[in-house]
């Protein structure tokens, strides 16, 4: 893997002598109270301002802080004027502008378009604190405040806006977010390298029109560099040979006398650019209005987009938006051990800033007993936005390193009862795991190490991790150690110990899984394992749970509406949960968000997990609120007011034998009174579709965010334990009728 200059070895800036400020500053009083005149870098968010490593303008802000920068903090401000981003004045090197933690459409909007009355990362949940499309709005009122300041935005919204992409929300092809902001630098993925050179430049004097060589980063050009090779791929169309080819450097003989005769010079062509001209080339993919006119050709886009994000051999891509191209270096170097180490040990306050006062907010009460372990996800689930955002190599921070933060809270931290509420990351088994080589790791293009199965080269040793666990939960003061992160059972059943150590000291009564879907259709269209997996990993935790004397549940998650899913697949997954006795307590469809490979089906209906042309595989597409609906009510095939749909979906199935009142039948024939009138997913509008976004712990890090994807599955409790409960707590504490 290539290596980068370590994150704290830049000579610190002058204004270091300050010291860390107790809170980055919000106002100018707290600016007067730290002696500053003005900031060199403020950063405007979507969120509210939470001093905790789980909150990227914290990781952001401290970063920048510990270079000697003065960073300032706009959180949420009204963007109905310039007011607010004048308040703390013009900064001296440039404005960092992120939606927050979470897309803002996501954060806005249901998988049915439907406005959320809520919002986790605002104080008391409030909705409607951040516009659509934050950055946009942001930088707008920032370039109107501050002509001549630069603009840097990053984040997750960013990330994933990075090139064209298609906007669920609007049903169109929209343009680079870069072009839409009117920014100087787009920073993607995770960001501490990029935000900390482009400080560093900047206070040196350099422009930030030249900052054209950092990884991470897209900008707009005019005119090509010189000395660059570009690899043409803005077209899928390869006509067939008509005759064999010409070999070029075969030796001619004459055909009379059979000797041969001298041979011709020919050029040496290259299929493929030699290792040191690499360096020095990019691919040029299909256009902003090329693929806005051929959906066939935004699928084989993404396609390149994703064979390019190995940081070991990725190359720069160029794609033309009119007359201006939009150039995007590849993926930053991962950060190592020590880089995250330094990141955590920051001096976090790990509480909300103190203008909120008693004031809740929702995201932060998730994970303030939280602790990040790693970051990055090498499953690369199409649907799922971590792997395009964070990466698939782990990063992973020493164990002393996540001692010292838990050591930290225990003492420190008011309300702290001895319960960590998850020791984990985007998900709970991949720490400190990696491929058994450094050649074949930064020479592979493969989109997941552990589809369709598991990677020979792909370590599954969980010993750091068990012993992780064991340290952690021996520490005095610590009473549990809870682990909320998702699960990579794939993954787990490779290690029965870890299961083994999970299942009995680390779980709560109940463990999230996501099988996702059960058919194998949907499953390769998203990578996910097959069922037998699941099955395995249930096996193991009902053993190993039996051995502990404890009763506990598997609570699997499911994606309806998913790209490649058909009635008959939703069909065989309502069977499959009624024969399992699991009932489903919340539901949401599939949500395309932008720049996932299953968007890029959604949008296109065709597979870029291969090659894309016009006549390679087409995916079947569950469009349309009615059959999104059809396969929300699959999934909850026990709610009277879904019968009627199912009704009438397995009479057009030729299904009515699973009409009835048997066990073996799906849904009764006749109706209760009062039901059958709502449509699925209108039974609480207050919380309509909120299933899966739950804030959790940010993991991720630059001006970034929480995985779109937490939006796009379903949690099934099982009946039994559900009767024996009562009602159900909803997040929040609000409680399910």
């Amino acid at each position: 893997m290539l290596a980068a200059q370590n994150l704290f070895s830049y000579r610190k800036y002058w204004p270091a002598r300050f010291g860390p400020a107790p809170f980055l500053p919000i106002s100018r009083l707290e600016m007067d109270a730290l002696g500053w005149d003005s900031c060199d870098i403020i950063i405007v968010t979507g969120d509210a301002y939470v001093d905790h490593p789980s909150f990227g303008m914290a990781i952001i802000g401290r970063v920048l802080e510990a270079q000697g920068f003065r960073v300032g903090i706009i959180a949420q401000p009204n963007w109905h004027s310039t007011a607010d981003f004048e308040r703390l004045g013009k900064p001296n090197l440039y404005f960092g502008v992120t939606a927050g933690n979470m897309d803002s459409m996501v954060n806005r909007y249901t998988s049915d378009r439907r406005v959320r009355s809520d919002d986790a990362y605002t104080p008391d949940g409030q909705g409607g604190r951040r516009p659509d499309r934050s950055v946009i709005v942001y930088s707008q009122r920032v370039r109107e405040a501050y002509a001549d300041t630069p603009i840097v935005i990053g984040g997750i919204e960013a990330s994933l806006r990075r090139i064209a992409h298609f906007d669920y929300w609007s049903e169109t092809l929209r343009r680079s977010l870069l072009l839409d902001s009117k920014a100087d630098l787009l920073v993607y993925g995770n960001g501490e390298r990029q935000i900390v050179e482009i400080a560093h430049r900047l206070a040196k004097g350099e422009s930030i029109d030249t900052i054209t060589d950092l990884r991470g980063t897209a900008f707009a050009r005019r005119t090509l560099p010189e000395g660059w090779t570009e690899i043409d791929s803005t077209s899928i169309d390869e006509p067939g040979r008509l005759s064999p080819p010409i070999d070029p450097y075969a030796v001619k003989r004459d055909t009379a006398a059979g000797t041969p005769a001298p041979a011709t010079k020919v050029a040496h062509l290259h299929r493929q650019i030699p290792g040191p001209a690499r360096k020095e080339s990019y691919i040029r993919i299909p256009s902003f209005e090329a693929v806005r006119n051929d959906a066939v050709l935004y699928a084989h886009a993404s396609r390149i987009l994703h064979m390019e994000a190995n940081p070991g051999n990725a190359r720069a891509l160029v794609q033309r938006h009119g007359n201006i191209d939009v150039w995007l270096n590849p993926p930053p170097i991962p950060l190592t051990s020590k880089e995250m180490d330094a990141i955590y040990d920051l001096p976090y306050q790990r509480v909300p800033h103190p203008s909120y006062g008693q004031r809740k907010i929702p995201a932060y009460e998730m994970i303030r007993f939280s602790v990040t372990i790693q970051r990055g996800c090498f499953g690369g689930c199409t649907f799922c936005s971590i792997t395009e955002h964070e990466g698939r190599i782990i990063q992973s921070r020493s164990e002393d390193s996540i001692v010292r933060e838990i050591e930290s809270m225990r003492d420190t931290m008011p309300g702290f009862t001895g319960v960590i509420s998850d020791l984990g990351g985007p998900t709970a088994n991949m720490y400190r795991l990696a491929c058994k080589s450094r050649e074949i790791e930064s020479a592979c293009r493969r989109p997941s190490c552990v589809y369709p199965r598991v990677c020979p080269n792909m370590s599954t040793d969980h010993t750091a991790l068990i012993k992780l666990y064991r340290k952690a939960r021996s520490l005095p003061g610590i009473k549990k150690v809870l682990i909320s992160s998702g699960v990579r059972y794939d993954l787990a059943v490779e290690s029965p110990q870890y299961v083994k150590e999970l299942v009995q000291h680390h779980v709560g009564g109940y463990l999230k899984i996501a099988p996702e879907a059960i058919s194998e259709g949907p499953l390769s269209k998203m990578m996910k394992p097959g069922i037998g997996t699941y099955f395995r990993f249930k096996e193991l935790f009902d053993q190993y749970s039996k051995e502990a004397g404890k009763e506990q549940y598997l609570i699997p998650y499911f994606i309806a509406a998913h790209p490649g899913t058909t009635d008959e697949d939703m069909l065989e997954l309502a069977l499959w949960l009624k024969q399992n006795s699991y009932r489903i307590d919340q539901v949401q469809a599939f949500l395309p968000s932008p720049m996932a490979t299953a968007t890029a089906m959604w949008y296109s209906g065709k597979n870029p997990l291969r090659k894309v042309t016009r006549t390679s595989e087409t995916v079947p597409i569950p469009r349309g609120l009615k059959i999104r609906r059809l396969h929300k009510a699959f999934l909850r095939w026990h709610d009277a007011n879904n019968w009627p749909m199912l009704r009438e979906a397995l009479k057009r199935m030729g299904r009515t034998d699973l009409i009835g009142s048997g066990k073996r039948h799906l849904i009764p024939a006749w109706q209760p009174a009062g039901t059958g009138e709502a449509h699925e997913g209108r039974r609480m509008p207050t919380h309509t579709g909120s299933a899966r976004l739950q804030p959790a712990r940010t993991q991720h890090t630059g001006l970034q965010g929480v995985s779109p994807s937490a939006a796009n599955t379903e949690k099934a409790t099982p009946a039994s334990a559900t009767a024996r409960r009562g009602p159900v707590r909803r997040r929040y504490g609000k409680r399910r009728p």
